[in-house]
């Protein structure tokens, strides 16, 4: 899928689910917030599983999961201790390519996982190269330095991504000139910045 399809395709998804999945897609967002089609400026009422069901498509959406891997996480979250939506929140956002798109070492989700699929991303000094991977409180997550003078991670450095993404989570520690972050504590679902009712996405799985 090329670049521009892509884009298109988030800005299409970004209306239908009511919020801006990327920050190229927030200017059209922001145009035109409305569902796509003929009907998207009335008002469509869904009912209780449609509700439920954009929720969790909104949840899949910003983290760009697979259905099978997001239903992994919630299957786990529900043997955890605590709030079953709460704890799948903080299992996905304790992800490695999460954690590099809240540094700031990415644009968007998908450019976090393709720097670590394309072992750009050290983690405690090793290369780490799968997405998925959980990251433990006190761990390290840096920019390979013979990656760090490519264009994107200079960019980077400077703070720009910064500029269109949420505010740092309290939960990471970030020196964004070297390209450095530590994860101080396990993400709490209060701190992170994703817009959706995890609650809704728990009946959803457990209907």
């Amino acid at each position: 899928m090329s670049s521009v399809t892509k884009g298109r395709r988030q800005t299409r998804l970004s209306r239908t689910l009511g919020i801006a999945l990327t920050p190229k897609s927030k200017k059209y967002f922001d145009r035109r917030p409305y569902p796509p089609g003929e009907h998207g400026r009335g008002r469509r009422k869904l009912s209780d599983y449609g509700i439920r069901l954009k929720e969790k498509q909104r949840l899949r959406a910003q983290y760009a999961l697979k259905e099978k891997n997001l239903r992994a996480y919630y299957e786990k979250a529900r043997h955890l201790e605590g709030l079953t939506g709460e704890v799948m929140v903080e299992l996905i956002e304790s992800r490695l390519d999460s954690l590099v798109l809240r540094a700031g070492f990415a644009r968007t989700i998908y450019q976090a996982r393709q720097a670590v699929t394309h072992r750009h991303i050290l983690v405690d000094g090793e290369i780490l190269d799968r997405p998925s991977a959980k990251i433990a409180p006190g761990q390290t997550i840096q920019i390979k330095p013979k990656s760090q003078a490519l264009a994107p991670f200079q960019v980077a450095a400077l703070g720009a991504h910064q500029e269109v993404l949420p505010e740092i989570p309290e939960y990471l520690d970030v020196s964004i000139e070297k390209l450095t972050a530590i994860l101080r504590q396990k993400p709490k679902r209060a701190q992170v910045p994703i817009i959706c009712d995890v609650a809704l996405v728990v009946e959803y799985y457990a209907r």
